[in-house]
């Protein structure tokens, strides 16, 4: 019955998720993300750095405000404008993915996004200013548009270059002279129609489309990606998946990040003005207490118990050999050494546990015990608590990790100590079988 209901659920997933896994505009999206991660980086560095808790301790009111004034331009020329990096990022993998020149691409779909953002700064209270995009526009509040452009544009431009309508310059021209006028036919036709969809939204329904896409689609999505339910079937997908092998984190990053990233960029955008975050789930939130835990699924706790309560030379061999990855958070060597792939001793603690930390993290953010992610980026590889911190601005934000640890510990503990039986149980009996071939 346990053996059908595995094989079942198999079949169903792993389909998807392979598809899922090589869909075409997914990792485009996903690579996009990850050419704004250093630029990110950097800007969060400031950020810290300009909110460290002792700076009013050590300087006047007026040498901090000039500290962080100095430090503030970091965080908004990379962080403030990420939708610029994502916009670009995703012109460029996609034309790469289709074999065209790469960076026109990238170039074409910034242009398009631009030509569809309003070059118009209206302070509240104060008369309108022409010629000034609005920082917002190009970070938070300008995403989702600017990847539904971007893959817009992308798919446009390679599909004039693919039809081959361009513009053949001589031999003897230098090439980046000739992919120059080769880009120039399907760059005016791509542009030409990011200007009429401008002309007809703003002249026609007086508005502009960051208006209408932030209202239609980016509002909704990000309010539901912000609830705890969302959250936790997003955990659940992704534990299943890593259980039959797949690389669950890709698979749902490439489908949440959007979200996540957003919810990310409007808490720096409300931290860095007002010192208080909007959105408790962030992309911050689901990296620091999920994977910056000892990797997926929490595993730093499981990989301590095993090398230190386990008897076992399997179980201990295997806590040795992951404790340094893990302390990073990767956590490859105990899903495949364990196993936890295709276990299904370990399906329950596997599910469970990432699950409850989640649920426990989040009430503990909602209720004021714990203050939420600022939305500073924080490298992935940083060890536990000092993420925590680093993510939180707080000591507290480390040492709701350290509970989180214990939680994780609990859960396992007795389905580890089960493996660990076994284990023991086989190696007495091989040791047996030695001893007896060794006496004959």
């Amino acid at each position: 019955m346990g053996q059908s209901w595995f094989d079942t659920l198999s079949r169903v997933l792993v389909p998807i998720a392979g598809k899922l896994n090589n869909n075409r505009y997914l990792k485009v999206l996903r690579d996009a993300f990850m050419l704004a991660f250093p630029l990110t980086i950097f800007g969060s560095v400031a950020v810290v750095l300009a909110n460290l808790p002792f700076l009013d301790k050590v300087m006047s009111e007026g040498a901090l405000n000039a500290f962080r004034s100095a430090l503030g331009v970091a965080p908004q020329a990379t962080m403030g404008i990420m939708s610029v990096f994502v916009v670009f990022g995703i012109g460029y993998y996609l034309s790469k993915n289709y074999d065209v020149e790469a960076i026109f691409g990238g170039a074409i779909a910034l242009a398009s996004f631009l030509m569809l953002t309003p070059f118009v700064l209206q302070p509240e209270g104060k008369e309108a200013v022409q010629n000034v995009i609005p920082l917002d526009r190009l970070g938070a509040k300008g995403m989702f548009l600017g990847m539904i452009v971007a893959f817009v544009a992308g798919e446009i431009y390679r599909f004039i270059v693919q039809k081959d309508i361009t513009i053949k310059m001589p031999a003897g021209v230098p090439p980046a002279v000739s992919r120059s006028f080769s880009a120039l036919i399907p760059a005016f036709f791509t542009l030409s129609v990011f200007l009429i969809i401008n002309i007809v939204v703003t002249q026609v329904f007086r508005t502009n489309m960051h208006d209408v896409i932030y209202q239609a689609i980016q509002a909704p999505l990000v309010g539901l990606g912000s609830g705890i339910i969302p959250t936790l079937i997003a955990i659940f997908v992704t534990q299943i998946l890593w259980f039959f092998g797949l690389h669950g984190q890709i698979i749902i990053n490439s489908v949440m990040d959007p979200i996540w990233n957003t919810l990310s960029l409007e808490n720096l955008n409300s931290y860095m003005d007002t010192g208080k975050v909007p959105h408790i789930i962030s992309k911050q939130f689901m990296e620091i207490y999920t994977v910056g835990m000892g990797g997926t699924g929490m595993t730093l706790a499981v990989v301590m118990a095993m090398m230190f309560f386990m008897k076992s030379k399997q179980m201990k061999q295997v806590g040795k050999l992951a404790i340094g990855p893990g302390i990073f958070n990767v956590n490859e060597p105990v899903i495949f050494g364990l196993p936890i792939v295709m276990n299904p001793l370990i399906l329950f603690p596997w599910i469970i546990a990432p699950m409850a930390v989640t649920l426990v993290t989040y009430v503990a953010m909602s209720t004021g015990l714990v203050p939420p992610p600022t939305g500073v980026a924080v490298p992935w590889t940083v060890p536990i608590f000092i993420n925590g911190i680093m993510a939180t601005n707080s000591l507290a934000g480390g040492f709701l990790q350290l509970v989180n640890f214990a939680i994780v510990l609990v859960i396992w503990f007795p389905f580890l100590k089960f493996i660990d039986r076994m284990n023991l149980q086989k190696e007495k009996e091989e040791g047996s079988g030695e001893s007896t071939r060794t006496a004959s």
